[in-house]
């Protein structure tokens, strides 16, 4: 994976039509989702290059800078959760400059953990598969990139795994009444719709595993 930084580039910046995830969000949330994560990942767009030129000796460091970026431009709760995805991916990464399928899958098992500890100082409790937010995507794709990395299967075989994975976990949040955060105190009105962050995780993951195909 030493191409992983135009990869990224494609699967981060891909046109998530943000009145639809905004929408998806209004069943549910605050019904800015779509805005929130917007600002954050078009001025990441903006410093994309400088980060590179600076910051690119590791994978570590580099999302270490994404992550600082996300955090202050993003909107609402989508700030700490995804810049801290981020940043827990940063910490697994470290000093290494190329990924193995085995380094990948570890680097989101770290980031379910890392997304579950914001939600423990925040809610008391992490979220878990069931509670319709962007664990429902992520933790299925982390969990198919660890059986690709047993069964030796290649990065762009993972990649396609993971994704479909992901956008499966997200699909599944349509049946699922949502219990944490803002969403949480809707109810049944949040039936029938996907979790607008699972959404975008199974989108981000999906383009980043078309990037491999080119």
């Amino acid at each position: 994976m030493d191409r992983w930084p135009s990869q990224l580039y494609q699967g981060l910046f891909v046109d998530f039509t943000l009145r639809s995830l905004s929408k998806l969000d209004s069943h549910a949330g605050d019904g800015d989702f779509g805005s929130s994560v917007a600002k954050g990942f078009k001025q990441l767009k903006r410093e994309w290059k400088s980060i590179l030129e600076q910051d690119a000796t590791t994978i570590g460091r580099f999302l270490d800078a994404c992550s600082m970026v996300i955090m202050e431009y993003c909107g609402g709760a989508s700030g700490p959760i995804w810049g801290g995805a981020f940043r827990a991916a940063s910490k697994a990464t470290g000093d290494q400059c190329e990924l193995t399928v085995e380094a990948f899958a570890d680097m989101l098992q770290a980031v379910v953990k890392g997304i579950q500890a914001i939600g423990e100082r925040s809610f008391g409790r992490g979220a878990d598969v069931g509670d319709k937010t962007l664990i429902d995507a992520l933790v299925p794709c982390a969990n198919a990139w660890s059986e690709s990395a047993k069964n030796g299967d290649s990065v762009k075989t993972a990649f396609e795994k993971g994704a479909a994975a992901a956008v499966q976990g997200a699909e599944q949040t349509k049946d699922i009444v949502a219990r944490m955060g803002r969403a949480g105190t809707v109810g049944e009105r949040s039936l029938g719709y996907p979790d607008a962050g699972a959404h975008a995780l199974g989108v981000i993951f999906t383009e980043l595993s078309h990037s491999l195909r080119d």
